[in-house]
């Protein structure tokens, strides 16, 4: 790292200290609530689908959650003329049923000299540059964990487990583990649900309908499908094939794929190609431990580089689980048909 490069990285560990009201960033700190706040704020901003969903601070590694939502109706009506009847009040939040569990996340990251280097020459502010692409990864990895966690490993291998299958569990799981139930594993064929012509859904509007159904009626509000790119793509090019040929068709068929089974549906970012769920963004949470986040920054020179320490506990919450419905994915369990046409795949 030349004498430019190093002049303005430490003018930015400066201002980094500055900012977490430390006197060096190059030992270990823990980050005060208040700040912290601001920087999963920084996160949350980084990631579209995390500015959907709840991302909140608690308290404690475990607990009941946080928000939830109504476990019944609360309106009714009581005849107390006799002079004995009573009103007797409901418990609708029924957040006795549901808990978290936060587990110790790492996001451990370095960067060479040669790129602050490359960086310096034409981005005066490097350190807000190198701050950003933390935050982003950070927002990346946590939505990533969020569709495939299964597990907080004691040591976690990116190598066996790209998606970070093993740093925590995710709202998959807390559905697998908590109303198994509700994520549909099977149709009429073991092991498979088959989407398409012939198959247990003819398409798929039918088959969010129907995972609507399996959600009470009294928290089918604000219900939106979240679904998985490969399947988007088998609707979106048979809806554009048959009817996209003019510009009006094209603006009719563009209405039509603006919502799925009757209501409005998205794919974020590293949700499972295959499959589909019907909730709402209210209903997925990421809580964090207020005042766990540990970070350290130092510099490596026999590695030629600066690494970058951080640590939080945080973990993953579906609110009011008899609210979501999903398909299972992790098996390969969605089929659809065949190129030819005789057969699932």
């Amino acid at each position: 790292m030349n004498f430019a490069t190093q002049q303005l990285f430490a003018a930015f560990l400066t201002q980094l200290a500055t900012n977490y009201n430390v006197g060096s960033v190059e030992k270990q700190f823990s980050v005060t609530p208040e700040l912290e706040q601001r920087f999963q704020d920084k996160i949350v901003e980084k990631e579209d689908f995390l500015r959907k969903i709840n991302v909140v601070g608690v308290e404690e590694l475990a607990g009941k959650n946080v928000l939830g939502s109504a476990n019944s109706p609360a309106s009714g009506r009581t005849n107390t003329s006799d002079g004995n009847t009573e009103r007797q009040p409901r418990n609708i939040l029924g957040l006795e049923e549901w808990e978290y569990q936060l587990h110790k996340t790492n996001s451990d990251v370095y960067i060479e000299y040669a790129t602050l280097d490359a960086w310096a020459k034409k981005i005066p502010n490097l350190g807000a540059l190198y701050t950003a692409y933390v935050q982003q990864q950070i927002a990346n990895d946590r939505v990533m964990i969020g569709w495939h966690g299964v597990e907080a490993a004691a040591n976690t291998n990116i190598e066996t487990y790209p998606l970070l299958q093993d740093v925590n569990k995710g709202w998959f799981q807390y559905m697998r583990e908590k109303l198994a139930g509700n994520i549909l594993t099977e149709g009429a064929t073991a092991g498979e649900i088959r989407i398409g012509p012939g198959g247990d859904y003819e398409n798929l509007d039918d088959a969010a309908h129907d995972l609507r159904q399996g959600i009470p009626t009294y928290l089918r509000n604000n219900l939106v499908v979240l679904v998985g790119e490969e399947l988007i793509g088998t609707r979106t090019g048979t809806f554009y094939k048959k009817w996209g040929n003019t510009p009006s068709e094209k603006a009719g068929v563009d209405q039509a794929l603006s919502l799925m089974g009757g209501m409005p549906w998205d794919s974020p970012s590293f949700i499972p190609d295959r499959t589909m769920i019907v909730t709402s963004y209210q209903n997925l949470s990421i809580y964090h431990q207020s005042g766990s986040w540990r970070r350290y920054l130092k510099d490596k020179p026999e590695k030629d580089r600066w690494e970058d320490f951080n640590s939080r506990n945080e973990g993953y919450v579906v609110e009011e689980p008899r609210a979501f419905a999903g398909m299972e994915f992790k098996d390969n369990n969605v089929k659809m048909p065949n190129a030819a046409g005789d057969g699932w795949e």
